[in-house]
């Protein structure tokens, strides 16, 4: 804070010509002030550059304590907030806000740490740079550690509400009643029941202390042509399997169950609610960060619904999918026909964009999947 002036003394004190609003008329009264060890002392200036003398009256004495020093910004007006509400501000000449600085420094007032670190450029962007660090490191590590945790502890109550409500508004944006027979229907559901507890008596066998899988349920429905097959588990167990998934997979029925065992690996590993809680925490820090964040929380149930998977829920997935398959006595490699399809589909309609991801169609990419499953023993 060296300004290289020189301040004026009265009293043995460092003296400031300043004004001060008195926080009830708009027009500023011009003041010295100078500060004791315990008090700040503001007395009339009665005649234009006249110092102050025992005779000049004295308008205000305030306990340092009780007075706020703001923030010294590099070209902000320099202030001084009194207990009743009046406010001392630097006077109007062209070097008062450097008076002002020498006469806080020659007083015994000094910049606090946080202050004299925001005054230096190399600081802030030090302290940028870390933060945008650990934002990275909790979006890429933190985030997703909290919310599998997290994910083990919302009641099951809570789960199926989000996913009500995803459903509800994907009901009344894009999907409609599904258009199969209900023996049709009824034949899928009980082929995906039967490969379920064929399953689950194999792991039962292998780990038993293995959690079973959460119960689930099966909705179907129709949509635009724009939709595409689609196969997708909300939080809580719904999973939405679309008629042009059923049609893509004519023929081979055992295609569904395969679809539908990779999507039974998101609900067994709870990546619905996951990728909830982590939208809600990535909501929170952009409330930190940007102000208000409640109109995002507000359109979770819109989000959550166009939301594609990471590559490691989708690799979860894909490996309890040809678990599953395999118990079932269900050779895996009819997800390789399954990805053929939809490739040829996919071509046949030059990738048109869908209001959701499709399913089995963002990351990772065909060619790794149908690999993964070939692959299979």
């Amino acid at each position: 804070m060296n300004t290289g002036l020189q301040t004026p003394t009265w009293l043995g004190e460092p003296r400031l010509r300043a004004r001060l609003f008195d926080g009830r008329s708009a027009r500023a009264q011009a003041v010295w002030a100078w500060l004791d060890r315990t008090q700040l002392h503001i007395q009339a200036c009665d005649m234009e550059g006249e110092p102050p003398s025992t005779q000049t009256r004295m308008l205000r004495q305030h306990a340092l304590r009780e007075v706020v020093w703001p923030e010294r910004l590099r070209h902000g007006e320099r202030q001084a907030l009194l207990p009743d509400g009046a406010v001392l501000c630097e006077d109007l000449t062209p070097c008062a806000r450097q008076q002002w600085d020498a006469w806080a420094q020659a007083s015994g007032l000094h910049d606090s740490l946080t202050v004299r670190f925001m005054r230096s450029w190399r600081l802030v962007g030090l302290s940028a740079l870390l933060s945008a660090g650990l934002l990275g490191v909790a979006w890429h590590w933190g985030i997703p550690w909290t919310a599998e945790r997290g994910a083990a502890l919302i009641p099951a109550a809570a789960e199926q509400q989000i996913a009500e409500q995803a459903l509800d508004y994907m009901d009344r944006q894009w999907l409609k009643p599904s258009t199969l027979s209900a023996a049709r229907q009824e034949e899928i559901t009980r082929r995906v029941a039967a490969a379920v507890r064929r399953d689950e008596i194999l792991r039962a066998g292998l780990e038993p202390q293995a959690a079973p899988l959460p119960a689930y349920r099966l909705h179907f429905r129709a949509g635009p042509k724009a939709l595409g097959p689609n196969a997708f588990a909300l939080p809580g167990g719904d999973i939405v399997l679309t008629d042009a998934l059923v049609e893509l997979a004519e023929g081979e029925p055992d295609i569904i169950t395969g679809v539908l065992a990779h999507e039974l690996g998101h609900v067994r590993h709870r990546h619905g609610m996951r990728l909830a809680l982590q939208a809600g925490m990535v909501a929170g820090v952009s409330g930190l960060l940007v102000g208000d964040f409640s109109a995002l929380l507000a359109g979770l149930p819109a989000w959550l619904a166009q939301a594609d998977y990471s590559r490691e829920f989708e690799r979860e997935a894909d490996l309890h999918a040809r678990q599953m398959l395999q118990a079932a006595g269900i050779s895996p490699r009819v997800m390789v026909r399954f990805f053929e399809r939809l490739t040829a589909y996919q071509q046949q309609r030059g990738q048109d964009k869908s209001p959701m991801p499709m399913a089995f169609a963002s990351h990772p990419a065909h060619a790794e999947r149908i690999a993964f499953f070939n692959a299979a023993p």
